[in-house]
This record gives structure tokens, C-alpha cells and sequence, in this order.
């Protein structure tokens, strides 16, 4: 499921981030019944919990307030078109569970994790098995027809799920004890809901994943919406909006540095979430990787000189000096932004003469270090003047 493997790859990355904190944090080995997580999704704080962001869905939060990965899983199979009919009931219940009934009591042990009422395919080949004698093969040829529509087969099914069938060796639900009319209105919801039902399986994959990502949104938000950034860096409008959500979280996103971001987007020591440079528009990630990996080696760039002097222009060209520039990436270094355009009497610009003083300092240590005399003398080349502003 590739929806299911992005999100995985979000809790991936917020977890490498966490770890920079916790070396030994395992999204596998949190608690899976933590109060602040489904108090926060109780609240409807949402945005960016796999599943769960959408308005409807959000609105269901509320109102169901979930307790539990079960309530997840019952919110993710319901909220379709069909089932979204038992939500008000469903909700109802759980809230208050003296409300919740059954038609026959061996409905109990299959409906009770559903507050009463019927939610996924697994349940429909449960009732036709417990209360019908039916097999599990004949249960599901069932279940298959009724979501397939077949109305003939509804139909005639009706009768050996009522009276049975000696022939199929299915006893029936009156032989166990249910009133006829019961059986018939229980075989009724049945065929009602059945059109829709969804698997359980996938609906707890689903709710596990979206548990997590809000477990994360809950106890690491900074780490969370910085790998959620990550993710949705192409999409202007979705940055957008984890942006504004960050704002009400009382988390200051901030732009590029060279001595702060990471490649992806990330977190500062500050508590502040960093854009990540290959995020930068024009920044690819091998000249993003390059300048990380010289940082984290070597130590932050001190100005911008030493930042031109070190790093590799294999990767980190004039285009990605000039992404740097306009993103604001180079703005701890006291320089403002239209001062890297500005020219000097020959008509280059500062961007132009800082590049071409980076790639000869290179050169020279290069030759120096490789010559009869071992380098061991500091390179001299005269720094360019930076200008007052573009001219």
C-alpha cells in the first residue's frame, strides 16, 4: 500500500531524528494506550496524523474522543461512504455504553469491540459462522456475494441462514435459539451493511500507522513535523500548511543555513525546525549532502570565505551558490542578500569572484599539498571585496 509506505517513511525519519535525542527510541516500542496521544486527537488536533487530518475525519475525532487503536481502526473502516451512516450510533455507544444492545446475546462476543454494531467483513463471517453454523469458506463465498450485490443469491442464502441447509450442513440461526424474526432482521443489517464492510486487517495496519504518526505529533513534535516536511517539500500549499500548524504549536520554522540545515528538514538545537537544504528550490541533494558532510567534519563554516574555501565544487556549483544566496542560506554570515549581485569595476559580481576565489584557494592548497616541500605554508590569496550593495 503506497500511501501506507510514505507514512512509513515520514515515523522513519522522525524516529532518526528523535534518536539524535534518545538513541535507543523505537517507534515499535512505545506504549500503545498513551492518554496524551488520543487526548490530543480527542481535541482535534489532527493535522498531519495519517488518516485522521481530513475535516470529517477530524470531526469524528472529536466526538468519538478514541481511547484505544481498536476506536482507530473502527473511525478508519467507518469513515466511507456507506458505513460514515453508523458513526452518530457507533459514537453514541461508545459514549454511552449502557445504550448498547443486541439482538441476540451470541452477538456480544463479535459486536461488543464495536459498541453494538457491525463494522468489518470479519464480523459478517463471524455472524454467519456463530449464528448461522455456516463454515469459514461458506461464510466468506457469502460475504462476497453480498458485497458483489448478487440479489438472488441474497436472497435464497436468507433461508439457509434462518432454517439451515442439511445438504450444506448448516444447522441454521433458529436451531441455536434465535427467534425467526430476530434472525431475519439480524440477516437484514446484514445485507444492509455487508455492501460496505471493510477488512479489519487493513483497517488496524492503517490504524497503528496513524497511531504512531500521532504518538510522535503528541511527545516529539518538532522531530514529527520536521519529517513531515521532509515528505511534502514539492507541495507548496501542504508546507504551507505544517507550517501554520507548527505556528499554533508554538514551533518557529525557519529558513536554510548552511551551519544549521541538514538535507532534509530538521531540527535545531534551539528547538527551532530548520528547512532542509535539498528543499531549496535549484539545491540538489548531492551539493546539500556535500556541505552537510564538511560541517559535520570539519566544524561550521565561519564566514563566507571559509565556506567557499571548503566545499567540494563537485558538487556545490555557481547555481547552487547562487539557491544558497536568494534562500537566505548564507545570511548568518552578516552579508545581505543583493550584496552577493552587486559588481565590481569589472562588472562581475561578488557570487561570481567568491566562486572563482574558492575554486583557485582549492587549487593552490591542492598544488601545495602534493608539492616537494609538503605544504606546510598557509595558501595567501587576497579575499573579494564585498560590495556595499548591487549596483
Amino acid at each position: 500500500d503506497f500511501l501506507g509506505w510514505r507514512n512509513l517513511t515520514v515515523i522513519q525519519d522522525a524516529e532518526e531524528q528523535v534518536r539524535r535525542l534518545i538513541p535507543d527510541f523505537a517507534i515499535d516500542r512505545v506504549p500503545d494506550n498513551d492518554p496524551e496521544t488520543f487526548a490530543m486527537l480527542a481535541d482535534g488536533k489532527t493535522q498531519g496524523v495519517f488518516q485522521l487530518e481530513s475535516a470529517g475525519m477530524t470531526g469524528v475525532c472529536i466526538s468519538m474522543k478514541p481511547t484505544s487503536i481498536e476506536d482507530l481502526t473502527a473511525i478508519v473502516a467507518l469513515y466511507r461512504p456507506g458505513p460514515m451512516e453508523s458513526i452518530p450510533r457507533f459514537v453514541e455507544n461508545k459514549l454511552h455504553p449502557e445504550k448498547v444492545t443486541y439482538k441476540t446475546p451470541l452477538l456480544e462476543p463479535i459486536l461488543q469491540v464495536t459498541y453494538g454494531c457491525i463494522v468489518y467483513q470479519e464480523q459478517v463471517i463471524e455472524i454467519f459462522r456463530q449464528l448461522g453454523g455456516y463454515t469459514m469458506g461458506q461464510a466468506d463465498n457469502i460475504r462476497r456475494a453480498i458485497s458483489k450485490k448478487k440479489l438472488k443469491v441474497i436472497e435464497s442464502e436468507r433461508k439457509v441462514f434462518v432454517y439451515g441447509d442439511p445438504e450444506q450442513n448448516i444447522v441454521g440461526a433458529i436451531s441455536k435459539g434465535i427467534p425467526e424474526q430476530v434472525a431475519q432482521s439480524i440477516y437484514d443489517e446484514i445485507v444492509d451493511f455487508a455492501n460496505y464492510a471493510f477488512n479489519k486487517a487493513h483497517a488496524v495496519c492503517y490504524a497503528i500507522v496513524a497511531y504512531q504518526t500521532a504518538y510522535l505529533k503528541c511527545h516529539y513534535p518538532r522531530q514529527y513535523m520536521a519529517a513531515l516536511m521532509t515528505r511534502r517539500f514539492a507541495q507548496i500549499t501542504e508546507i504551507t500548511k505544517l507550517m501554520e500548524e507548527c505556528q499554533s504549536m508554538g514551533i518557529k520554522t525557519l529558513g536554510p543555513d548552511v551551519n544549521e540545515s541538514y538535507r532534509v528538514f530538521g531540527v535545531n538545537e534551539h528547538g527551532e525546525i530548520r528547512f532542509g537544504l535539498s528543499a531549496i528550490k535549484g539545491m540538489g541533494a548531492p551539493a546539500a549532502d556535500a556541505i552537510v558532510a564538511e560541517r559535520l567534519k570539519n566544524g561550521p563554516y565561519k564566514t563566507i570565505f571559509d565556506f567557499a574555501e571548503r566545499v567540494d565544487y563537485s558538487s556545490v556549483n555557481r547555481k547552487a551558490f547562487e539557491t544558497l544566496a536568494l534562500s537566505g542560506g548564507f545570511d548568518s554570515f552578516g552579508i545581505r542578500r543583493e550584496q552577493f549581485f552587486g559588481k565590481n569595476n569589472k562588472g562581475e559580481t561578488f557570487l561570481d569572484t567568491l566562486v572563482r576565489y574558492g575554486q583557485l584557494f582549492q587549487q593552490e592548497q591542492h598544488e601545495a599539498a602534493n608539492s616537494l616541500f609538503g605544504g606546510t605554508e598557509a595558501i595567501e590569496i587576497a579575499t573579494p571585496p564585498i560590495p556595499d550593495a548591487e549596483s
